[in-house]
């Protein structure tokens, strides 16, 4: 069985957090979670909050064993960006895109 969890609109470009997400795909949920939080990065806390509340909806809503779940897939999307301006040399504008992050964690129990 197939259980999931989504954070949307995280402000964290999607690059930073694919990096990090590439680090827990395949593993055993809870050493996912042991692994995140020595992984000193705002991405790896995004991750680890959305991985506790896909473990919380596989105990919760589908009576499964947080020790047999394994993380199946950790996809990143991007959200939408943020169009802002700051002041740049010589009286110009420099525009800046404050990109967001759409996180979905699916976990498996390998049954």
């Amino acid at each position: 069985m197939q259980v999931q969890a989504r954070t949307k609109y995280a402000r964290m470009s999607p690059k930073k957090v694919i990096e990090v997400a590439r680090a827990i795909r395949g593993k055993n949920a809870n050493a996912a979670l042991e692994l995140l939080k020595f992984i000193p990065r705002k991405s790896a806390f995004l991750l680890s909050k959305t991985l506790q509340s896909a473990i919380a909806n596989a105990e919760n809503n589908h009576d499964l064993s947080g020790d047999s779940l394994v993380v199946e897939s950790a996809t990143v999307e991007q959200g939408p960006a943020l169009k802002r301006f700051k002041a740049a040399a010589r009286g110009g504008v420099a525009r800046r895109k404050k990109r967001m992050s759409h996180i979905r964690i699916v976990l498996s129990d390998n049954a």
